[in-house]
C-alpha cells in the first residue's frame, strides 16, 4: 500500500508486489481520515508525508510494516508502532551527500555575504564592501554544528578543506573520533557563544523543539549566520525573524520549517538577509533515484518477512 508519494510512477513497488504474491494499491492521501481509509488491513505500507497516527497502525495488518520514503519519521506515532508490533524503517542514507553539499553552498555563501551582496548591487547598482564588515578570512571562522550524525560529519568533512575551525554540539558523540576528524565538542552555550556560523544537524524531538529561541539567539554573536537543513521545528521562526531584521544575527539559509509550505504571512518571507530553498536539500537527480531505489528494496524485505536494513522501531 503506497499512501502517498513523490515520485513519477510507483510501478517498482508494484512489480516487488506482484513478485510476492501481494495485492497492490496505489494513493496520494492528505487527511487522516483518507489515510485510514487506505491503509486498513495493508501488510506493508509506504508513506511519504502522510499522517500514520496510533488509529492507523491499529488497522494494519498483525507484524505489517511501515516503510518512509525518507529520513524523518515525524509523521509516523512511532510509540504506537512499538507498541501495537509494527515495524517501522527509513531511508536515512540516500541523501546524506547530497543534503551535506547543500547545507555547505548555504554556509559558505553567507559567510561571503553573497545574498547580501547581491541585493545590494541590485538596490544600488554599486556599494563598499566594508559595509558588510566584519567579514573574515575562513582560517580565522568557527562552524558550529549542532548535531554529529551522519550529515553533520559530511558537512565538516566538505568544509576541513577552507581551514575552518570546528566546533560541535552532541551528547552522543565520541569525543575521541571527534577530536581525530578536527572537531572539538562543546557543550551548546559555548557553540552559540563562539561560532561564526551555526548548522543544525539535530532531530525534532520534544527536547529540541524551539532549540533556536530568542534565548538561545542572545548567547550568539551578531555576526553570526545560522542555517537549518534538519528539522524545521528544531527553529523558533518568530525569534530568528525578529532577530535578523533587527541586526542582531547577519543572516540565516533555511531548507526547513514548522509549517510547510511556508504561509504567506510567515515573518521570514518580508526579511532580507535569509535565504529560503523549499525543502530542497535532500534533492538531486540521483539522491531522488536512490530514495526510491531504497525504499523498494526495503519494501522485498519487509514482505519476504527477513531483517529490515534501516529499522526505527524493530520487531519484537
Amino acid at each position: 500500500m503506497v499512501l502517498d508519494h513523490p515520485f513519477a510512477s510507483v510501478d517498482p513497488e508494484r512489480s516487488v508486489a506482484e513478485t510476492q504474491g501481494a495485492s497492490f494499491a496505489e494513493f496520494q492521501c492528505v487527511t487522516r481520515e483518507q489515510v485510514s481509509e487506505a491503509a486498513s488491513g495493508a501488510s506493508v505500507v509506504l508513506v511519504n508525508k502522510a499522517p500514520v497516527t496510533r488509529s492507523v497502525l491499529s488497522q494494519l495488518a498483525p507484524s505489517a510494516t511501515v516503510i518512509r520514503y525518507g529520513v524523518g519519521t515525524d509523521n509516523i506515532d512511532l510509540d504506537a508502532a512499538q507498541k501495537l508490533g509494527v515495524q517501522v524503517a527509513n531511508v536515512p542514507d540516500y541523501g546524506t551527500s547530497t543534503v551535506a553539499e547543500h547545507t555547505c553552498s548555504a554556509i559558505l555563501s553567507l559567510l561571503r555575504r553573497l545574498p547580501m551582496f547581491d541585493t545590494l548591487v541590485r538596490e544600488r547598482g554599486w556599494f563598499d564592501p566594508v559595509e558588510m564588515a566584519p567579514l573574515r578570512d575562513f582560517s580565522e571562522t568557527t562552524i558550529g554544528l549542532v548535531g554529529l550524525g551522519r550529515i553533520g560529519q559530511a558537512v565538516q568533512a566538505r568544509l576541513a578543506a577552507f581551514g575552518f575551525d570546528f566546533l560541535a554540539y552532541d551528547p552522543r558523540a565520541d569525543r575521541d573520533a571527534a577530536a581525530r576528524n578536527g572537531i572539538r565538542l562543546v557543550d551548546l552555550p559555548e557553540l552559540l557563544s563562539t561560532a561564526h556560523a551555526v548548522s543544525l544537524h539535530a532531530p525534532l524531538t520534544p527536547v529540541t523543539h524551539h532549540l533556536i529561541s530568542s534565548t538561545a539567539i542572545a548567547l550568539m554573536r551578531p555576526d553570526m549566520v545560522l542555517v537549518n537543513t534538519s528539522r524545521g521545528g528544531l527553529v523558533d521562526a518568530d525569534a530568528l525573524a525578529a532577530a535578523l531584521r533587527s541586526g542582531r544575527l547577519a543572516g540565516a539559509a533555511l531548507d526547513v520549517f514548522e509549517e510547510e509550505p511556508l504561509p504567506y504571512d510567515a515573518a521570514l518571507r518580508t526579511v532580507p538577509n535569509v535565504v529560503l530553498s523549499p525543502h530542497a536539500a535532500y534533492y538531486s537527480d540521483q539522491a531522488f533515484d536512490r530514495l526510491h531505489r531504497l525504499a523498494v528494496e526495503e519494501t522485498a524485505r519487509a514482505l519476504r518477512g527477513v531483517p529490515l536494513r534501516c529499522p526505527v522501531v524493530a520487531s519484537a
